[in-house]
């Protein structure tokens, strides 16, 4: 558990503090300041949301601790998925620190297992690092309310087919009754329009041809057809075949080819024949007459000359089209291509530009991003160290820190007005050098006044030089103060170093008091099995010494009698010792009823104090949105 500070601590400024109070393995109350994260907070309340929709309704309980709430829905959610595993989940509340990581280590265990795409460690869960476990529970939540629509399906089709099978629904009843009578009407729909065979053919084997028996068979069954589609599909092979023939021969001209008449005519050649060799179904069997089949050619030649007539207009149509597209496709393919290519030089030239452009725009892209990585990595370094600054401010060193400014301050002045009283020295040496110049060339005739001058510039630097040497001794003296201060600044902990260290020893704390809250269940389990015990070799060493001292009492009268009322007197004494044993049970009973009492008030009170707290908050903000209002 001592592993899980980090994340939570690095966020400890931001969280609030409140007190709270536990009890010791001795029954006393314990206060302390525990730091509470918000982040933490707002990650429990949606775990807590998530249970509730899925249906874990023990999450609402106010007197359950988050790990119970948190640990015993993921359980349930695990049971709830029916997931074949060999591990026994079995979540306890209030369970020992040796519980709760066994429980911890198989949940963590059994996650892979069901392929959860997340992953936790067990410490996570025991710290109540909620951040992580959201994702988690998020998953086992979705994975429950799948599991449960799956087996919701499952087990309302298997109700259907048990209550299929000795009861019925008023559809069901209303199908069965029409059932009978829709078979009976579809079966004389299907006989009325199915296919009458009309004739039949007498010489079947000789029909060698499939194309050929496909037709009479047809013919057969009273359906009649012109020129099929294989048929022109042979036609036109054929064509393009002696085209390519008569092209490869150097013959010009065209082949002949038959006319729309006289494949009208071959078709109804080739039906007559196919018709001569059947017989009609029906009453009249036999062979048809001449006159008969005559009669159907007759009645079906009409339409066979319409048919043949419209198709010799299409095709005429189509030819006169193909003519068209011929003449004019090889002048109007040359002025596409030529239109294209052109396209295609002006678009080449324009990528070009285009290319040499975004190269430039490139290269001053690549070379401003560069200077942007530099200002952030300033600006970072900047604000990282303003940061440090901000969080070693507290209330205790906030003068410290203040007067540690102005002497920056300070420092950063005079730095500057050394620099420019340098600057100032620099001109000023110029300009006096200068004038000795001047002063030389103009005349040497007054060499005392030169050596007065000389003198005087002399004593003015050297004065300045003086001056410059006290600033320097300023300035190492400021500076040793500063960084005497800037010690013991960091000397002193952080809020957050604090907060850390106070949970560590929390920990710690609760840690020993589970230890020794255990040992002394051990202790007392010992004390219980030892006073049984001691009672057990009591009852034992009774009934020993009374058996022995049987035969001798039965030998005689006064014997017997002695025998008895040391018997009455040791019943007695059992008694006795049973009355005291269950005096002292009664008042064990009314101390453990009176501090249940006083621990189920002390909740309710816990209670009222929360719910007081809520109100004064919503009460807080009700009178600022009025203040807000009146403001305004």
């Amino acid at each position: 558990m001592a592993s899980t500070g980090g994340s939570v601590f690095a966020r400890a400024r931001s969280g609030s503090s409140k007190l709270q109070t536990q009890y010791d393995a001795d029954g006393n109350e314990i206060e302390f300041d525990v730091r509470e994260d918000e982040e933490q907070n707002v990650k429990l309340g949606q775990i807590i949301d998530l249970l509730l929709a899925a249906g874990y309704f023990r999450a609402r309980i106010k007197g359950l601790s988050p790990f119970d709430k948190v640990v015993g829905g993921m359980t349930w959610c695990i049971t709830t998925c029916s997931i074949d595993i060999d591990i026994d989940l079995l979540f306890q509340e209030n369970s020992t620190i040796g519980q709760k990581i066994e429980l911890t280590e198989k949940i963590v265990g059994v996650l892979p297992k069901m392929r959860c795409p997340h992953r936790i460690e067990p410490h996570q869960i025991q710290g109540l690092d909620f951040i992580h476990i959201y994702p988690v529970v998020q998953w086992l939540v979705k994975k429950a309310i799948e599991t449960r629509e799956e087996m919701g399906d499952y087990i309302r089709s298997f109700s259907v087919s048990q209550f299929s099978k000795n009861h019925k629904t008023p559809e069901d009843v209303a199908f069965d009754a029409n059932k009978d009578k829709a078979a009976s009407t579809v079966a004389g729909v299907k006989d009325v329009y199915k296919p009458q065979r009309r004739y039949k053919r007498q010489d079947v084997d000789k029909l060698r041809d499939e194309e050929t028996r496909v037709h009479s068979t047809l013919l057969e069954y009273g359906r009649r057809y012109g020129i099929s589609k294989s048929d022109h599909a042979e036609q036109d092979t054929g064509k393009s075949s002696k085209k390519a023939a008569a092209a490869a021969a150097g013959v010009a001209g065209k082949q002949a080819e038959p006319s729309e008449e006289e494949l009208q005519e071959q078709e109804e050649k080739r039906i007559q024949m196919l018709m001569s060799g059947m017989s009609a179904m029906g009453l009249q069997e036999g062979k048809l007459t001449a006159s008969a089949v005559g009669s159907i050619v007759g009645m079906q030649s009409a339409e066979i000359q319409q048919i043949a007539s419209e198709y010799a207009e299409k095709q005429a149509e189509i030819e006169q089209i193909e003519k068209t597209e011929r003449v004019g496709g090889a002048q109007q393919h040359k002025r596409v291509t030529g239109a294209l290519t052109k396209q295609i030089q002006q678009q080449n030239s324009r990528l070009e530009e285009v290319m040499t452009k975004h190269a430039e725009l490139h290269k001053v892209y690549l070379e401003t991003q560069e200077k942007l990585k530099q200002a952030q990595s300033r600006s970072e370094k900047i604000d990282t160290e303003m940061e440090k600054l901000g969080a070693t401010e507290t209330d205790e060193n906030q003068s410290v820190l203040q007067r540690l400014r102005s002497l920056v301050a300070m420092n950063e002045n005079l730095k500057k007005q050394e620099q420019d009283f340098k600057a100032h020295c620099k001109e000023e040496m110029t300009r006096l050098k200068g004038q000795i110049e001047e002063l030389r060339a103009q005349t040497s005739e007054d060499d005392s006044g030169d050596k007065e001058r000389a003198s005087l510039i002399d004593k003015q630097y050297t004065a300045d030089k003086e001056k410059l040497h006290k600033i320097r001794l300023l300035l190492a003296r400021k500076t040793r103060e500063i960084a005497v201060l800037q010690r013991k600044i960091d000397e002193v902990p952080s809020r957050a170093e604090m907060s850390q260290y106070q949970r560590r020893f929390v920990e710690l704390y609760h840690q020993i008091s589970s230890t020794h809250k255990e040992t002394k269940q051990f202790y007392t389990l010992y004390n219980t099995l030892d006073d049984t015990k001691l009672y057990l070799n009591k009852e034992v060493n009774l009934l020993n010494s009374i058996h022995d001292s049987f035969g001798q009492a039965m030998a005689s009268p006064g014997a017997k009698e002695q025998f008895l009322k040391q018997f009455e007197q040791i019943v007695d004494g059992v008694k006795t010792n049973k009355a005291k044993v269950e005096k002292r049970k009664q008042e064990e009973k009314m101390k453990r009823d009176r501090l249940n009492d006083d621990y189920l008030d002390l909740i309710e009170k816990q209670r009222l104090y929360f719910k007081t707290v809520k109100d004064f908050k919503e009460e807080c903000r009700r009178n600022e949105v009025l203040l807000s209002k009146q403001r305004k």
